[in-house]
């Protein structure tokens, strides 16, 4: 039973990752703004189990290309956090303490706001990511918390062991106390992992956060530091085990997983239960249009969308455009982009405005060579375009290719680029020369 909060909580949400493994796609935005299902952004579902949790006090940190962010939340009117008192507050770096002006970790982040957090009027922080899909009430996490007089609270959950090595590892007893917590270790002992959603005392996170700053061996973040050294040091800190969907998107291939599955037959995240609204700033549009000759199977199609070709097993945000005889197939499709007559896109993801001319082929054969510039990114066979790039009219583009943002299509010298290639410009020192380069 989700029972009312027993006292005050405040909730800082972390959203200055740049997410460099989400290639281009976070390239001019931090990562909790880049586009999901459709309509959504991602810092939308932590800002939504908030307000949908009774949470109404809100600090979000925001650090790389803050802008897009900052535009999208405002003052916080779709999610009802637009208050006299509490509400949403964006923070960004500043000259402070120190000089310490870019946050160095997790826990930087928080202590360089630390004078504002000292100022609260609660008594518990609910420390969350700002990137990651996931529906949560949080109630019961923070009852938990206050149950058994923790100093700190863990959100945790079960992955496949194979991913394990990849988040927190954390070992708690039979009362559910945390006995050992590993960060990332190359073979993790259990597959039980740290969300990255903490809970803690504020009193005492304010002094593990000054100790921590002092530290000069520290890295300044929660998993590697703050947590560990609680265990270490016999501080009170507990699991709290979530059982529902969470996924962390900061890869291409999880990004891509992650928007596939909201069309299984029931969707990982359901978006239409009508007790638990994913809210999002949504500008008017008129209602989707579906063609006399078009074809939709198993897709998300969102408002202002004109289809007229085929759309089979994808995601397509607001004002896409699908003219006559093209195929859109197991891709994401991003605002007001445009796909030209009898073209094809296939397991691609195509950022806001692109424009693809007719009779084009985007993710085409079988061959899978590896992202030459970003192997570790590009690697399953997922090609990326970016924002406002014009791409000409037949062209060819394999898998795991990387076209940059704002390429005309006049600057494309072949109609073939093969797997694994990338085209994109670069601002030359002397001013407006823009050089084209392909790899």
């Amino acid at each position: 039973m989700n029972r009312p909060l027993k006292k005050d909580v405040v909730t800082i949400i972390l959203a200055g990752g740049q997410g460099e493994r989400l290639s281009i796609l976070s390239e001019r935005r931090a990562k909790p703004a880049v586009p999901f299902a459709g309509k959504y952004r991602i810092i939308d579902f932590a800002l939504s189990n908030c307000v949908n949790s009774g949470l109404f006090d809100i600090l979000v940190l925001t650090q790389y290309r803050p802008l897009s962010l900052h535009d999208h939340i405002g003052i916080g009117k779709p999610w009802d956090l637009d208050r006299l008192h509490g509400g949403v507050r964006m923070v960004s770096p500043y000259l402070g303490r120190k000089d310490a002006d870019w946050y160095r970790g997790t826990a930087d982040a928080v202590y360089q706001n630390i004078s504002e957090l000292i100022e609260l009027a609660c008594e518990n922080v609910l420390i969350l990511g700002g990137d990651h899909i996931y529906k949560m009430d949080y109630r019961p996490m923070i009852n938990l918390h206050l149950e058994k007089q923790a100093e700190a609270t863990v959100g945790v959950m079960r992955v496949p062991i194979e991913e394990a090595h990849r988040f927190g590892i954390v070992t708690a007893d039979d009362s559910g106390r945390i006995v050992d917590f590993q960060e990332k270790p190359k073979q993790p002992k259990s597959n039980l992992v740290s969300m990255g959603i903490y809970v803690f005392n504020k009193e005492v996170l304010i002094d593990r956060l000054l100790k921590d700053a002092d530290n000069p061996n520290s890295q300044h973040d929660f998993g590697h530091n703050i947590i560990p050294r609680m265990i270490q040091n016999g501080d009170p800190a507990y699991a709290y085990a979530f059982d529902g969907y969470w996924r962390d998107v900061g890869t291409v291939q999880s990004y891509w997983e992650a928007n596939m599955e909201l069309l299984e037959d029931p969707p990982a995240v359901d978006l239409y239960e009508r007790g638990w609204v994913v809210r999002t700033r949504s500008e008017e549009r008129p209602p989707a249009i579906i063609g006399s000759e078009a074809k939709v199977e198993r897709s998300l199609i969102s408002h202002g969308c004109q289809i007229h070709g085929e759309v089979i097993h994808s995601v397509l945000s607001p004002g896409v455009i699908v003219e006559e005889g093209a195929i859109v197939r197991d891709s994401i499709i991003m605002f007001d982009t445009v796909i030209g007559k009898n073209s094809v896109i296939d397991r691609s993801v195509l950022d806001k405005e692109v424009v693809i001319g007719p009779n084009s082929n985007i993710g085409y054969g079988d061959d899978q060579t590896v992202n030459k510039r970003e192997p570790q990114r590009l690697n399953t066979g997922i090609t990326l375009i970016g924002k406002r790039s014009e791409l000409p009219e037949g062209i060819k583009v394999g898998r795991n290719c990387k076209i940059g943002t704002e390429l005309k299509a006049s600057e494309f010298t072949s109609l073939e680029l093969a797997s694994g290639e990338t085209v994109e410009t670069s601002i030359q020192q002397k001013p407006k020369r823009r050089e084209r380069r392909v790899e």
